[in-house]
């Protein structure tokens, strides 16, 4: 059971570290790309018009959501909301077949 245990939770572990580096791959992605678009918006006509703070508003709510799931900065929905959830209705799927047996 100790090594199951320790399995699972090396698996989390990485999982994480993934979750992390995807994250930030995407950024440093952002960085560039947006950082181009602007030099490129700038030599066409100097931010006149800055239309490349559409695709980074654009960009960058997505790169919120995503720092907001590789952090796991959500509050409701983390790791022990879903313990509780579980052991929850592990107990009711308990209580329900207690009770057809009665």
């Amino acid at each position: 059971m100790k090594d199951f245990n320790e399995q699972k939770r090396y698996e989390r572990a990485k999982n994480r570290v993934e979750d992390l580096k995807k994250f930030y791959n995407n950024l440093i992605s952002y960085i560039v790309i947006i950082s181009f678009l602007a030099g490129i918006n700038y030599y066409q006509n100097e931010w006149r018009s800055a239309w490349f703070l559409w695709a980074a508003f654009g960009w960058g709510i997505g790169i919120i959501f995503h720092a907001i799931k590789a952090y796991r900065v959500n509050p409701m929905f983390n790791k022990d909301w879903e313990e509780q959830k579980i052991r929850k209705y592990m107990e009711e799927e308990q209580d329900n077949n207690k009770q057809l047996w009665e």
